[in-house]
């Protein structure tokens, strides 16, 4: 985060209260990252997406980032001003736990699916799924509403993944926020060598709902290959 939320400076968290949310506590992406800007000697603030509106408008000077749970992105883009960087957990943790490079790659992969192909949705963790759940429900709608038809979906927990991953056309993973990033970086490379394309939730999310190039702008690197893989698509 050092370098996105530059020592002294404020990253403004917007963090949903739902009922996925842990009763009493925060999810491990976001006390990571509220922990990673204390270290840096930067400040944060931390609302729910119905006070993001009045949390900037407190301030007296815009935020150097904010940063959304995924789910809310559409929200709060739409609250956010637009000359103020926007990312998200997950596509932290795409940098911090993975390979941005490889999920932005992977995320510019959907606009290939075609309704009936297979997505594989894959997570660190094995907690009970409740309500809405963003793996089985909300994510495979996102994506299905993007490419206009339906796609076939499957779901695999912790250290389950398939052995033969020629059958699926993209793979979906988690933020991987219960794993080290030897691990992940592990799963990225058996996808690369089986030439399946892999993302992660936060980038899928982004780029299923239109919101792509405004997740990437805080990341000149990734923006740089999304702008060539649209070129060379174009």
């Amino acid at each position: 985060m050092a370098d996105l939320v530059p020592p002294g400076e404020l990253a403004l968290l917007v963090v949903p209260i739902d009922i996925e949310a842990p009763k009493g506590r925060l999810i491990l992406p976001q006390v990571q990252t509220i922990r990673d800007v204390l270290d840096n000697g930067s400040f944060c603030v931390v609302t729910k997406e119905s006070g993001l509106p009045a949390a900037l408008a407190r301030l007296t000077k815009p935020p150097a980032l904010v940063v959304t749970d995924s789910q809310g992105f559409h929200q709060v883009a739409a609250d956010t001003p637009r000359e103020i960087p926007l990312t998200s957990f997950s596509i932290l943790f795409a940098r911090c736990k993975g390979d941005l490079a490889e999920f932005v790659r992977g995320a510019c992969a959907i606009e290939t699916l075609r309704p009936g192909d297979r997505v594989l949705i894959a997570e660190s963790c094995t907690h009970h799924p409740i309500g809405d759940d963003i793996g089985r429900v909300k994510i495979p709608r996102w994506i299905s509403q993007r490419v206009g038809g339906e796609l076939q979906f499957q779901c695999v927990q912790g250290h389950d993944f398939p052995e033969d991953l020629s059958p699926y056309r993209l793979i979906v993973h988690c933020g991987g926020c219960m794993w080290n990033r030897r691990e992940m970086l592990s799963r990225i490379l058996r996808c690369r060598q089986a030439g399946v394309p892999i993302t992660n939730y936060g980038l899928a999310i982004a780029a299923s709902l239109g919101l792509f190039e405004r997740a990437l702008e805080p990341f000149p690197a990734a923006m740089a290959i999304y702008a060539e893989m649209k070129r060379l698509k174009d």
